[in-house]
């Protein structure tokens, strides 16, 4: 279906009102009106858009400004933007890629992620014999903090097994998790030989367009020498200071969004054909009918081919905009 507006807790389509329960605006913010003024004030400061590259003699203060926040707030030692979060996994595959002896991944791994020469991390539910080959000593491990159809943060414990004389670049997408879930990997993964790197795109729950990449600060300089990064051009600008200056809007939305994730948790009694968690604002399903009673009572979830999956990816997103009256109505359908 095509519509000619946002969609946010309501979508119109063909002239008729539906509840929307999709997309990835979980904090609700890019309907926000101060979000949006202070987005427009920021256009007036740095204008549409910035096609430089990085490395130009003229620098803008914002992307410092924005990227040591963003480290502080990713709980990492240094960050770096860029204009997508599939080009954040980009940059950053490319580069483990020619610097590690092999690449595994977990399950679901997002295609951002995804490197051809990559194997599978576990083979007939164990670990791939292959991480245990004496002649490899350094890898690359990739995967999503939250994988699709799943709805709490992966468990990455199974890495503690792997030989400590392997040194591990563990690359975690945190693109669905990112303002909404607190990941602190390094403290169930705290281990010289495990070096977290984190990527994710600011287009979800951060409501601008725009990736990140998160580790030490020798990765990120390494990452900023590269070619890749250095011939592209940065994250707009406006977003930047729009991220920036809209901190509070984010915790008073997160709080909004959990008031209503505590209300379906106390009032979604029959949850035997779906993947719920209370703390996750995605609820999925595979049984085709769901879809069809929700948009027969006028609710309208996403339902799509997503990569190489064999059916269709269907979940129902709740944001923090959506009222308890829609909550009410979603509930009494899901019984």
């Amino acid at each position: 279906m095509v519509v000619n507006e946002f969609p946010d807790r309501k979508i119109l389509v063909d002239g008729v009102e539906y509840l929307y329960f999709g997309g990835t605006n979980f904090l609700g913010i890019t309907t926000n009106p101060e979000f949006q003024n202070i987005l427009f004030e920021s256009i007036k400061k740095w204008g549409t858009a910035y096609g430089s590259s990085r490395n130009s003699n003229v620098k803008l203060s914002i992307y410092e400004t924005t990227e040591k926040l963003l480290a502080k707030n990713i709980n990492s030692e240094a960050a770096l933007t860029v204009s997508s979060g599939m080009l954040a996994g980009k940059l950053v595959v490319e580069y483990l890629s020619k610097t590690t002896h092999a690449m595994f991944h977990f399950p679901d791994a997002h295609p951002a992620l995804m490197n051809p020469p990559s194997l599978p991390i576990f083979i007939n539910s164990k670990l791939n014999a292959k991480l245990f080959d004496k002649s490899i000593s350094k890898i690359t491990v990739l995967t999503d903090a939250v994988p699709s159809q799943c709805v709490e943060p992966i468990d990455l414990n199974i890495l503690l097994t792997i030989p400590k004389e392997i040194q591990i670049n563990l690359v975690i997408d945190e693109s669905n998790s990112f303002g909404i879930l607190e990941n602190n990997w390094q403290n169930a993964l705290k281990k010289e030989n495990i070096n977290i790197i984190k990527v994710g795109s600011l287009g979800k729950a951060i409501g601008i367009s725009g990736g990140f990449i998160a580790g030490n600060t020798s990765f990120i300089s390494e990452i900023q020498n590269q070619a890749s990064f250095i011939g592209a051009a940065g994250m707009n600008p406006a977003f930047l200071e729009t991220y920036v200056n809209a901190q509070e809007i984010y915790v008073l939305q997160k709080q909004k969004l959990q008031h209503n994730l505590n209300y379906i948790d106390r009032n979604f009694k029959d949850r035997g054909k779906f993947t719920y968690h209370p703390s996750y604002p995605i609820i999925y399903f595979d049984d085709k009918s769901v879809s069809k009673k929700l948009f027969d009572n006028k609710i309208i979830t996403t339902s799509f081919k997503y990569t190489n999956a064999s059916g269709k990816l269907n979940r129902i997103v709740i944001t923090a905009n959506h009222s308890i009256e829609d909550l009410e109505h979603l509930i009494a359908q899901l019984t």
